[in-house]
């Protein structure tokens, strides 16, 4: 009898630490914005030097408070963070629209081999429609999209966009996008919310021609639907064309739709929704397994008179479809907040730990800038929350073969335990690895966030603090770029 009240005491004291520790796997990122040197760089024309260091400064941040991926805009509107024979390169970056920087270097490469070092993934942020943030300034050469398309181009509330419903416009979004995709070694594609502008009073978008050339006789809203639907799903079978291992992810606005105009909708009054204002039916694209996953802007507190975060939580997470669901958080609007529900840290914690309540989620913040303006409570706070690295949730409807195991080593020192691994990658893919360790006689558990203790790229890791323990059993597994994990490699364990 006591036997049996013991083990289910340790059975609930289990259960309540597994309740307490961070997930093994989140998706824990932030949006880098470059338009208007949001977050990088802080101004245009830097010295390259000092664009690397600011970088490098921003990912360090990010690392601090937990994050496994950075969300990069690198084409903000119709220009480039990167060398193409396309676009121009961006005045954000150089300070004049066409000028490489100088000294010369390639940005998107620095950046991506910077954010692979710290076991990050690198998401390519493209703004897919939007060709110039002021549409009666035009600081483009002659060769930019704007001048050698002007049929293409719509200008609408200040600025100016690309039809999306002119298909060979759509065509070229899709090349530049896979261009990237080709050259660089980007882990995901993602675009943000602007597929057609947010509706503006009064105004109509001009897109009279491509809907006079190609409507069919459509109604006009579900033909502009259409049309960012295709581009979707064009965009999608492009990129895993050329690399099967891409991701595609979205950014939507937080409200897809709401219940008074569809039953399927959120029981909200957001003035401006995905599928009546953009034409971003978000969810058809998830239920048909167009993109791999949603982040909707959620940047409402919780109790929101018009777009409750508790509400929109549990309604994004009903319309998974199978993908991936994560969530981005207006942590911009903690700046300066000195009362009301922004002010401290309480509910930004609460949105996290809400989030936590669903398997394989996670987090984005908007943006990393914010970070600079906030108490360093905030900052304190997330990195107590996030103290143990996680996998990224794996995407098994792109790849569900995990490698195969390491074969695992320890040495003892005086200096710690050295681990050394061989591991067998007949793909020659590249591969992280997560180290575990159990001290005493405690049991083996990989579910154990809490017992990783690093996720690493290379085949050895020194634990540094083993000696403080009479035993300690370790043990390696590998993921692949999908975030597949093996099956644990041998057990080697350690006596002091």
């Amino acid at each position: 009898m006591l036997r049996s009240i013991a083990l289910i005491i340790f059975l609930l004291l289990s259960l309540s630490i597994l309740r307490a520790q961070p997930p093994k796997r989140e998706f824990r990122a932030a949006w880098i914005a470059t338009v208007g040197n949001i977050d990088w760089p802080s101004k245009q024309g830097l010295p390259s030097v000092e664009q690397q260091q600011q970088f490098i400064s921003r990912l360090d941040q990010l690392k601090a408070i937990g994050c496994n991926v950075v969300i990069v805009q690198i084409r903000p509107s119709a220009d480039a963070f990167y060398a193409s024979q396309i676009e121009p390169w961006s005045h954000y970056l150089t300070g004049r629209q066409g000028t490489p920087p100088f000294p010369y270097y390639d940005p998107l490469t620095f950046m991506i081999t910077e954010t692979h070092k710290r076991n990050m993934e690198f998401h390519a942020w493209f703004n897919p429609f939007r060709a110039l943030v002021d549409s009666k300034k035009n600081p483009n050469p002659p060769s930019h999209v704007t001048f050698q398309h002007p049929d293409w181009i719509i200008s609408y509330g200040g600025k100016s966009y690309i039809d999306p419903g002119m298909w060979p416009a759509r065509d070229y979004v899709i090349s530049v996008i896979s261009d990237v995709v080709k050259r660089y070694d980007i882990d995901a594609v993602h675009l943000d919310d602007y597929f057609y502008p947010y509706r503006i009073a009064g105004q109509d978008f001009g897109d009279y021609r491509s809907y006079a050339k190609y409507g069919q006789g459509q109604n006009k809203e579900d033909w502009r639907r259409g049309n960012v639907s295709f581009f979707i799903k064009a965009l999608n079978e492009n990129i895993k064309r050329i690399k099967p291992y891409m991701k595609l992810g979205v950014s939507p606005f937080g409200v897809w739709r709401n219940q008074s105009k569809d039953p399927e909708g959120s029981a909200t009054h957001g003035g401006q929704t995905d599928y009546d204002d953009l034409y971003a039916d978000v969810v058809l694209w998830m239920r048909n397994g167009w993109v791999d996953y949603l982040l909707p802007q959620i940047y409402w507190e919780h109790n929101n008179h018009a777009a409750p975060f508790n509400v929109l939580l549990p309604w994004w997470n009903a319309h998974r479809y199978g993908r991936g669901v994560y969530y981005g958080l207006g942590v911009y609007r903690m700046v300066g907040a000195r009362n009301g529900p922004w002010a401290g840290t309480s509910e930004l914690l609460s949105q996290v730990r809400d989030i936590r309540r669903y398997r394989d989620a996670g987090y984005a913040f908007y943006s990393t800038v914010s970070f600079d303006k906030v108490t360093p409570a905030i900052r304190d706070s997330l990195h107590k929350y996030c103290i143990y690295p996680a996998l990224l949730p794996a995407m098994r409807w792109i790849d569900s073969i995990p490698p195969a195991a390491p074969v695992l080593k320890a040495i003892p020192s005086s200096q710690g335990t050295l681990l050394q691994w061989q591991q067998v990658n007949i793909l020659k893919e590249p591969l992280r690895y997560v180290v575990y360790r159990f001290v005493n006689d405690e049991p083996v558990n990989t579910e154990r966030a809490d017992r990783i203790l690093a996720i690493t790229q290379g085949s050895e890791y020194l634990d540094a603090t083993a000696n403080r323990y009479q035993k300690c059993t370790y043990i390696v597994t590998a993921t692949d770029r999908t975030w597949n994990e093996s099956r644990s490699s041998n057990e080697a364990v350690t006596h002091l």
